[in-house]
């Protein structure tokens, strides 16, 4: 089961929102980040990366968008599901041959 995110949506979203619409207040987006996220109480690293996931999300950076991403790790479960199921059919298949063509003890 993964783990909750410890900052909502929301407070992510305005915080990424707070550094656009504030970055000429600053002499650096850096500058914006750090002040805003002291504000939110988180780290500015943290609001750096939501930064720049907003970025590309909406074209500006060059990077895996927010929906490819969650796409991928889809398509990674459902081959991970596949792949087990697989086995577990490979197994059973095995073992019903062996059940319905019993093989008569060797000399």
């Amino acid at each position: 089961m993964p783990r909750k995110p410890p900052y909502p949506p929301e407070v992510r979203e305005r915080a990424a929102r707070m550094v656009f619409e504030h970055r000429a207040e600053y002499s650096s987006q850096w500058a914006a980040i750090t002040s805003i996220s002291q504000k939110f109480g988180m780290t500015a690293e943290t609001l750096r990366s939501w930064v720049r996931q907003v970025e590309i999300d909406d074209g500006k950076r060059p990077g895996l968008t927010t929906s490819e991403a969650q796409r991928i790790r889809d398509l990674e479960r459902e081959n991970r599901e596949l792949r087990r199921a697989n086995e577990i059919l490979k197994a059973a298949s095995a073992f019903f041959a062996r059940e319905l063509d019993p093989q008569p003890p060797k000399r």
